[in-house]
């Protein structure tokens, strides 16, 4: 595949700094920040994080909320834009429990992240640090996110690995 954009690949714990980091990646490209989140608001908490998220940005970004079809947003993306895609990991939650088929939504995803002609950062969990899951459900989650990491990650010029705020060049150089 031909990638047309450079793409970023952002992995790290729950509340490892990863989004605050990302978020700064992009805005340093001096490019139209665009923030493409994924999330589906289900609770007041997820609300108050979304809001938490929003006020950090602050107004200079345009946000689309697309919990699935994240690829239709890249075709249309072109290179005066960065896309900030928060996060593969709820991507990945909303094809699982929507019934998509996986498979095919997640290398739908990764081909159009290669071919994006926009800069592209991708912000995603590392899940596969625990404990063995105790549920089929949980245990398939987590080795759906450890391959799709290790797509983007083999298709991604730059992956860095956030713990405690503090960022950690995997592939290629901050």
């Amino acid at each position: 595949m031909t990638q047309s954009g450079k793409l970023t690949l952002v992995l790290g714990g729950a509340a490892s700094g990863k989004s605050a980091f990302a978020e700064n990646l992009v805005l340093e490209s001096n490019l139209a920040p665009l923030y493409v989140a994924t999330a589906q608001i289900s609770d007041d908490e997820m609300a108050e994080k979304k809001l938490r998220h929003q006020e950090r940005r602050g107004t200079e970004w345009t946000t689309v909320e697309e919990p699935v079809a994240v690829a239709d947003i890249l075709a249309e993306a072109d290179h005066s834009q960065v896309i900030l895609i928060d996060c593969a990991t709820l991507w990945l939650t909303n094809i699982i429990l929507g019934d998509y088929d996986l498979a095919v939504e997640s290398a739908h995803l990764v081909a159009a992240l290669c071919m994006c002609r926009a800069e592209v950062v991708v912000v995603s969990n590392e899940v596969g640090q625990g404990i063995v899951p105790d549920n089929k459900l949980s245990r398939t989650f987590r080795d759906a996110q450890g391959t799709l990491n290790q797509s983007i990650a083999t298709e991604a010029d730059l992956v860095v690995a956030v713990m405690a705020g503090l960022p950690l060049a995997l592939k290629g150089s901050l």
